[in-house]
């Protein structure tokens, strides 16, 4: 009897141990974020992102998605990102191939989120016309 509660204690002190590094990641990420320049100039006084950088919160907290969602020119973070750059949807799928496009290039130049955002918005296909 002694062995299964041995294991048990085992496997929930793993369990601990993985969440706490979890959350010291996220807890990392979100302080550099905020401790940069234009990190603080994203938020309003009362803590909420303002309406002209949602698009830029957006791909610094999503950007390792954004880019899965390039490489295959679909998935659930480019369709919120199309609409957070208010894409109107008849419009959309020339924007995921505009961004599969671009996933190359991306890769290549190791790019960081603002360059990426660039990238998807400089030179966008004549369908995919961003309004922001």
């Amino acid at each position: 009897m002694g062995q299964p509660r041995h294991i048990l204690t085992l496997l929930s002190g793993a369990a601990a141990l993985a969440l706490s590094l979890s959350a010291c990641s996220i807890t990392e990420t979100i302080n550099n974020f905020l401790s940069s320049t234009s990190g603080r100039s994203w938020f309003t006084e009362d803590g909420l992102v303002k309406e002209d950088q949602r698009v830029n919160a957006f791909m610094a907290f999503n950007f390792e998605n954004v880019k899965q969602d390039m490489a295959h020119g679909q998935g659930e973070y480019l369709a919120s990102l199309s609409t957070l750059m208010g894409i109107p949807q008849d419009r959309r799928a020339s924007f995921y191939a505009h961004a599969q496009s671009r996933y190359p290039f991306v890769m290549e130049h190791q790019s960081n989120p603002q360059e990426t955002l660039a990238l998807l918005v400089t030179n966008p296909s004549p369908a995919a016309t961003v309004s922001r």
